[in-house]
């Protein structure tokens, strides 16, 4: 299980204006700007549920993500995953969640990915046997076979991401953290990666938390939606209670962020 309750995250940011007159001010006196990134966020999260994260840029969900994640600290508030602190316990708790960055790599760029996966297989202190029959099952649901011997490098972005995928759950994770996973696919690496993380809930239970601008995503993999904007929760129900009539999704999504002004 998931909890967040009343988490709040800032961030400072340095500002000055252009020009090198404006550069040699800020060495001795800088001004800031206080960004809020999350103000008294709350909400649960069930095991083996699906859930789509979803906000306008700078709404919040990458700091979420990373706060569930244990990468940052809150200034306040209480978050629990599965019992732990993430940010104080991070060592047990990377061993039980699977994170995927879209922009972002765990692979090593010149090395055959399944080097990288052997890396993360002594990483995680992954058994021998475990190893190999999750590398059997996501080489054969994520078709990777013709990809293990090439260098990540050499990959298209749709290949990739299925690698990325699979890394993130060689050691067998209860919850998988997605941020943007089909950021840039092409229309069949889409369908491929909501078949796979569609089956990787019904076969394992596998708690998913999915943030995303591809509204499609979000209609394909979950049933319920939490909607954050300025760092603020606004909406947590089923995707069926946010539908209007015959308006696809992206419609709908549209007209909500109008109705809440973000």
């Amino acid at each position: 299980m998931i909890v967040m309750e009343n988490v709040c995250k800032s961030y400072k940011i340095a500002k000055r204006n252009a020009g090198f007159g404006e550069a040699c001010k800020a060495l001795f006196r800088r001004e800031y700007d206080v960004i809020h990134a999350l103000q008294n966020v709350s909400f649960t999260i069930e095991d083996g549920e699906m859930v789509g994260y979803i906000g306008p840029n700078g709404a919040g969900k990458s700091s979420t993500i990373k706060i569930l994640s244990g990468i940052l600290t809150p200034d306040s508030g209480t978050v629990l995953v599965d019992g732990r602190i993430p940010y104080k316990d991070r060592i047990a708790h990377v061993r039980q969640i699977g994170v995927v960055f879209g922009q972002r790599s765990q692979l090593w760029w010149d090395v055959p990915v399944i080097d990288s996966f052997e890396l993360l297989k002594d990483i995680y202190g992954i058994p021998h046997n475990v190893y190999q029959n999750n590398i059997e099952e996501l080489t054969e649901l994520l078709g990777l076979k013709e990809l293990l011997r090439s260098p990540a490098r050499q990959l298209s972005l749709g290949q990739r991401m299925r690698c990325e995928i699979a890394a993130s759950l060689l050691h067998s994770p209860r919850i998988l953290f997605l941020d943007e996973p089909t950021i840039g696919l092409d229309a069949v690496s889409k369908l491929a990666v909501r078949d796979f993380i569609k089956k990787q809930n019904e076969l394992h239970n596998t708690t998913v938390i999915l943030t995303t601008h591809d509204m499609q995503d979000i209609e394909a993999l979950s049933k319920r939606i939490i909607l954050i904007g300025k760092g603020k929760i606004l909406l947590d129900g089923g995707l069926s209670d946010i539908k209007k009539g015959g308006a696809n999704i992206d419609e709908t999504v549209a007209e909500l962020y109008r109705s809440y002004e973000i």
